[in-house]
Order: structure tokens, then sequence, then C-alpha cells
């Protein structure tokens, strides 16, 4: 298992020529918990804020983790692989100016739409990114513009961040454990045997989380609190089978899923899917059976082209309503990290 502190009191602001930052996010437009488990908000101690795309902030215990940053504006382009672009239709809840302290950057890929230019160009070269072996080849990779503090973890791999405080609660303090999931963005067969080759589409991971506490005496030791699955831009592949064999009696208390039925080369000619439509996201709820669901990824570029109110469909359809979050940009989702 790798190893990583992280001292929140130390981390700079997350990007370049920036003296001054916000202290939190802005407050939420709406704020929901468990549907059918509501806590009320004081018995919560860590929330989810959606950015919009697969951009996401997680707060817990003074740290804050960023997923997939992408800031652009409707209007705004990006370049997804040969020939093949993509326009924004959304706008962010924030603008990338307008973050408050990152601790560290959690990145299922390297792909515009998750990590477009502007934030590559303004994001300090120091800050934590945890990503992909392929998205760390390119990052470090850019001479004196290369990230510095770049992590790899491939499918299974584990790496425990703990976290500098003064938090300690019966010996023990704060900590999170992430692994890499099993992820595929284009589908086994031809297609990928081509892609490998050309390496148009770039690999993909998703990412288990898991909050919880560890000894201050042990590295190794973990005690779980929370469990939070992070499907990445992945189509209902047989390698996500292994998931909830390797999670079996381990429950998962949520897991964020990467909709939007992403078609390339684009909606004029949509030959290819590379991110999973409605059908395919209930067909992942049900093999993975989280406790609760959010959908992220669903309707900010003109390639998805599986809407979210398709999903909405097929998740009544199939009973499980009661069991999924529907967050639109600048809301949050709030819940408790048990503590034994």
């Amino acid at each position: 298992m790798k190893h990583l502190q992280i001292d929140p009191s130390a981390s700079r602001p997350p990007t370049k020529h920036v003296s001054t930052i916000p202290s939190a996010l802005p407050p939420a437009t709406t704020t929901q918990t468990h549907p059918s488990n509501a806590l009320s908000e004081e018995h919560t101690d860590a929330k989810l804020f959606f950015i919009g795309t697969a951009t996401t902030i997680l707060e817990w215990q003074g740290l804050r983790i960023l997923t997939d940053p992408n800031f652009l504006h409707a209007g705004d382009h990006v370049h997804l692989g040969p020939g093949v672009s993509g326009t924004r239709q959304t706008n962010p809840a924030i603008d990338l100016d307008q973050l408050p302290r990152i601790d560290a950057i959690l990145l299922s890929h390297y792909h515009e739409d998750h990590f477009d230019a502007e934030v590559e160009a303004k994001l300090t070269r120091d800050i934590p990114i945890i990503t992909t072996p392929h998205a760390h080849s390119c990052l470090t990779s850019k001479g004196e513009e290369s990230f510095t503090a770049v992590h790899a973890l491939d499918f299974f791999e584990t790496m425990k961040v703990d976290v500098k405080t003064n938090k300690i609660i019966g010996g023990q303090k704060p900590c999170i454990k992430i692994s890499g999931m099993p992820g595929k963005h284009v589908p086994p067969g031809p297609l990928a045997v081509a892609n490998d080759l050309l390496k148009a589409v770039p690999p993909t991971n998703g990412w288990m989380i898991e909050l919880g506490y560890g000894s201050t005496g042990d590295d190794e030791q973990f005690d779980n609190g929370y469990r939070i699955y992070i499907s990445g831009d992945t189509l209902m592949v047989d390698e996500l089978k292994e998931i909830p064999r390797r999670y079996r009696d381990k429950q998962i208390a949520l897991m964020l899923i990467h909709l939007g039925g992403t078609t390339i080369p684009g909606p004029n000619m949509p030959l290819l899917m590379v991110t999973m439509d409605a059908k395919q996201g209930v067909e992942l709820m049900q093999l993975i059976k989280s406790d609760v669901t959010i959908p992220i990824h669903y309707d900010d570029y003109d390639v998805f082209l599986s809407p979210l109110a398709d999903f909405k469909k097929a998740v009544e359809e199939a009973g499980l309503s009661n069991k999924v979050v529907y967050l639109d940009r600048k809301d949050e989702f709030k819940f408790k990290v048990r503590h034994f």
C-alpha cells in the first residue's frame, strides 16, 4: 500500500498567481441527505459539493479533495481525440479562480472534459494529484511545466492518505484509503485493439474512497467509516464484476456514477458510446448495490446523448428511486462518517 501525508494547514492556493482565496465553498443551493434515512444537518460531518460534469469537492475533517477538475463554460470546446471535440452546454457552479483551498485532486483520466486546458495551465505544479499511470506519465513529462506531486494508482492499487491533524480520538486520527477501480472507455473488441495501438482515447480509472480512522502508531491499521465508489468514465464491462467480489460484505455507502451516454465522433455522427447510458447506469446500480447513488457527468457536453431524464425513468422502472439522490450544480450531499 502506498502512502501520502497531507497537512491541510500547510496547503496553498490551488491556482497560480492567487494571493487570497475563499475560506470555504459558497453556500449550496440545496442540501440533501440519505433519501430514506435522512440525517439532520447537525448530525453530519462530511459533504460532497457538485460543481458540474464529473467535478465535485469532497470535504471531511478539514480535508478537501477535488475530482476531475473541469471549469469551462457554455460554448467552450474540448479536444476528446483525433478529430473529436465537444462543446460545453452548461456553466460550472463556481469558477476555477473561486476555488477555496484544495488538498488533493483525484483525476480519473487525462481527458479535457475532466482536466481542461485552463485547469492544466493555472493549477500550481506541486498540488497532489492521484491518477492513472497514463495520466501520471502525461503530467510529469512537460519539462518545466511538469506537475511534481503526481501519484499513480492502477486497478486495485491502494494509497493511504494520512491527514495531519490534532484531532486524535481514542488514539486514532482521520485518514483516507483510495483504491483504483477498473473501467473501460472503449468497448471490448476490434475498436479496443485499435485504440490500444492509436492511443486515441486514454485509459481510465474508477475509484473507491474509504473515509475512516487509523492508529497513530500503526501505518497499516484502518477502520472504514464511509465507503464511496466513483465509477469514472466506463461502460458496463466484465471487469466491474470484480468490485462486488472484492467488497463482499463491505457496504458501499455512496456511488457517484458517470453517465451521459457519451458518443463519438459527436452528436451528428454517434457511432460509438464510451460512457454509460441510462440502461447501463441501472445495471451498475444493481451490480454494486450501493446504499445511495448520485448521477454526475450527464448533460454538460453536446456529446452526451443519454440525458438525466432517461436515467430517472429507468431508475423508476427498476424500482430503485429510493436509492438515488439527484444533485444540480451547486447542490451538496451531506453524510456521516462512523467512528467506532
